[in-house]
Formats: C-alpha cells, structure tokens, sequence
C-alpha cells in the first residue's frame, strides 16, 4: 500500500498539466463534437482548427409564427428599471435623458384659419433620479404617438408633456418640435409669388415645478455693411470710381417666452415682427426689376450685426404676448473671411454665462 504524506501538494505542477492536456487531446480528438459538448463546450478551444460551438444548436431563421405571452413578456430582462446598485458612475440625477430627432407628420394651425400637415422632428427628454437606472426610451415616443393626430398646440404639447411625466414618473420633463414652416410670400416689384421656409421649433418645459412656453425662429435676411457703402459712396464721389458695398446673407435666431396667459402667438406673427424690424429679407422669386429693388431695399437699411440686435429687440419688446427673448445675430460676411455676430437677451430665461461652441456654425440657410 501506498501511503502518501501530509506533506505532498495536491496543486499539479506544469508538466502534469501538459500531460493532461495530451491526453484530453488525444480523446477529444476522436470524440464526436456532441461527446465533447456533453463534456464541456469550452474543451473545443483546446483543439486545433475546431470552433467553438453552442449545444444545443441555435436556430438561424427568423421564427415568423412566434406570438409573446403574457407570461414571456413579463420574464423578458429589464435592466433600466433595476435596482440602483446597477447603476454605473455617480450616482446623481440627470436633468435630460430621452430621444432625440424622432420624425412623423404634424399638422398646425396656420393664422389664415387653415392647417398644414408638416414634418416635425420631435425631441423629449425627462428628469431622472439619482437612485433610478434609467429610463424605457419607448415610452418617449409612445407617449407622445396618443396625441400625433390632434392639430398641434402649446395646450396638445401640455398633454403629451403630462403623460411624459406620468408615464416614467419624472419631476421634471422638456418637449420640442422642430419645422420648417412655408409661408408664400410675393416679389418686390414683378408680382411673382413664391414659398418662403422658416425654420420654427416649439419648446415646452417642465422644471421646478414650473411650465415654459417657447418660440424659436430663424430669420434668413440681407445685411449691407453701411461703411462699406460710405467708402463706395465716397470712391464715386471723390474719385468717380464705380464700387459696390458689401452685403451678405444673414441669419438671426429670434428665441421668445410666451407670456402664460397670453393669446395664440402665431408663427406668422413672429415672422412679421422680424420683417418689420429688418425688411431685407431674402428674396424667393425674382425677376430683373425685383433685383433692383432688392439692392434699393438693402441701400435703405444698411446694417451692423449689432444694429440688427436691437432692431429684432424692439419689435419684440413691442409685443405684450412676449416675457423673455433672445436674439443671435450672424452675419456672414463676404468681406472676411469670419463671420460678425450678436447675442441680445432679456430676462433671466436665455441668459446665460455660456454659450454653446456651435450655437453660430448652427445659424445657417440650410438647403
């Protein structure tokens, strides 16, 4: 009899590993893969030119016929509702987190009394928790879906916002709704009528107990310089040498708060508002007397970027269904090789000490 001491190691050293390893090779070698599956899937990794492979064997085609139970629903993994110790990072709450640029027809009420079906992409965010994981992103859009076929509304997004908040049982939640908004607008001098496109996003916001009501709209007009059109003046006066000023294509982002009570403020009325402070709108239709005219418009209103601020501010003060507003001026310049800009604010709603670093490569005529 063989008695082995105390003292031995149960640990196998490295040569009795490889000889084990022989040995599991050598049988695996012959064995079916099912033999070696039984055994131990991961043996397959162990032998030359032998893939790993699932026991049982997984089915490749699309099972069309499979219907969902209550029951496999309900055992479905649901990892965003788990409990906190899942969470990764610090655990603080997160003011915004929902879906973005999610698309699907619209229909708005024009101030014609008429309404038009448009493109909207629509972003909802809410608040989260510190102790919550996440969020189920699907509920974003399907809680938005209940109210898609209504004739939109601050009062309709007040709706959707309130199952927003019901739904994921947040404290805080944001909604907007971007558009291009067309409105047929006729020429200078030739009659001719064409489709003018403003870009318009409506914002509701629910923070702090409190609801905002906003307004976004870019403003797409001609900015001429008046020095440069005094020293072309002053080249034809003085020297009788033909100059032309220059002028760009410009861009102002006019941001308002809605006044809580105040009647419908129209998209058309913001667009007017803007025409009156800045009346060098770009032209859609134009024949060679409404090119004329539109060099006789811009040598009316000469323009800086900082008297476009306040001109835009103006108007907005003029209207009481207005609080708060923003106004981002760009003008594009074709003389350099940068561009000329503005930001005028008032009250607390825009202001801010920060600005986003693409908030001026974002004000441009998109095609």
């Amino acid at each position: 009899m063989n008695i082995h001491s105390g003292n031995v190691s149960d640990t196998p050293d490295r040569s009795e590993a490889e000889e084990a390893l022989a040995v599991l090779r050598r049988w695996a070698g012959h064995a079916s893969e099912t033999e070696v599956a039984q055994l131990d899937p991961a043996i397959a990794r162990l032998l030359p030119g032998r893939d790993v492979q699932n026991y049982p064997d997984l089915t490749r085609q699309y099972p069309d016929g499979f219907e969902v139970s209550a029951d496999y629903r309900a055992g479905l993994p649901d990892l965003q509702n788990g409990p906190s110790s899942l969470i990764r990072g610090a655990k603080e709450q997160i003011q915004h987190v929902g879906i973005s640029n999610f698309r699907l027809p619209i229909r708005f009420h024009t101030r014609d009394g008429g309404d038009l079906a448009l493109e909207t992409s629509v972003t909802g965010t809410v608040s989260l928790d510190a102790e919550k994981k996440g969020i189920n992103m699907s509920r974003i859009i399907r809680s938005f879906y209940r109210h898609a076929e209504k004739v939109f509304s601050f009062e309709v997004m007040e709706a959707a916002l309130e199952d927003y908040l019901s739904d994921l049982d947040s404290g805080d939640a944001r909604l907007q709704m971007r558009f291009s908004f067309p409105i047929r607008v006729e020429s200078l001098r030739s009659g001719l009528m064409g489709y003018q496109y403003y870009d318009v996003a409506l914002e509701l916001v629910q923070s702090a107990g409190q609801r905002h009501k906003i307004v976004h709209l870019d403003y797409v007009y001609s900015s001429t310089c008046p020095c440069s059109l005094e020293l072309s003046e002053h080249a034809r006066q003085q020297r009788g040498q033909l100059a032309t000023p220059h002028s760009q294509r410009s861009v102002a982002r006019i941001s308002v708060q809605v006044e809580p009570e105040a009647p419908c403020l129209w998209f058309e009325d913001m667009i007017d508002h803007c025409r009156d402070a800045v009346p060098t709108e770009t032209q859609v239709m134009v024949k060679r007397e409404d090119e004329q005219a539109f060099a006789e418009l811009n040598a009316a209103n000469p323009i800086f970027v900082e008297d476009a601020a306040r001109l835009f501010c103006e108007a907005m003060q003029g209207d009481p269904r207005i609080g708060d507003f923003r106004v981002v001026a760009s003008h594009q310049e074709s003389l350099h090789s940068h561009d000329a800009v503005s930001v005028l604010t008032q009250g607390t709603m825009f202001a801010s000490r920060s600005l986003d670093p693409h908030l001026f490569a974002s004000l441009i005529h998109r095609g």
